[in-house]
């Protein structure tokens, strides 16, 4: 019980704080609503605790074996994120009544969690801290995806709720520009702590 009360600390104090998944999500509680935003939530609530099984069964060794292809990943991440602060910083509001973007989808916000920096942190981090060698692995694995299922969830509702909120506040056009060009700038600050040496 213990140990899934310190896995429930560290997902909680990874999950909440700013990244790219919750950054995203409060932008899209702002310009898509709820509704068309609960695909992009779901996908990262289920996307990110399969991650964590796929990496503690298997994926780790692959990596500590051909270091290059987490390279690759992590380049190809940053990338993605440099695109998608573009999309975000480019969104016209929906007052402005046209868009060029649309939400995340499930599958998208799922597949973003492999190419999302902080997500590959947070999964390595609690894979290497959260099990021992002295215990049969798959079980340990399990158990911290569970957890960062059920922290997840409440933590990326509150994001996407903070952006709805602000949904409210934003009500011209310029407004939600300014704010969507914020949340780009923020979403490059998050890649900084990843390229840095």
């Amino acid at each position: 019980m213990e140990l899934v009360f310190a896995i429930a600390l560290f997902a909680f104090s990874s999950g909440i704080t700013p990244g790219p998944n919750n950054i995203m999500l409060m932008s899209s509680g702002v310009n898509f609503g709820v509704r068309r935003s609960l695909p992009h939530l779901l996908g990262i609530s289920f996307g990110f605790p399969l991650m964590v099984l796929a990496i503690g069964l298997g994926l780790s060794s692959l990596f500590q074996a051909y270091p290059m292809l987490h390279q690759i990943i992590k380049v190809a991440g940053i990338g993605y994120l440099l695109y998608l602060a573009w999309l975000i910083a480019n969104n016209h509001s929906k007052l402005e009544g046209k868009r060029s973007a649309n939400p995340f989808s499930f599958l998208q916000a799922a597949a973003f969690q492999w190419v999302n920096p902080k997500g590959w942190i947070m999964a390595v981090g609690a894979v290497a801290t959260f099990t021992s060698m002295q215990q049969a692995l798959a079980p340990q694995v399990l158990t911290i995806a569970a957890v960062f299922f059920c922290v997840a969830l409440p933590c990326a509702l509150v994001w996407l709720g903070f952006g709805v909120a602000l949904q409210r506040v934003l009500k011209r056009p310029r407004q939600q520009k300014i704010f969507n060009i914020c949340m780009a700038l923020l979403l490059l600050a998050s890649i900084v702590p990843m390229i840095a040496p």
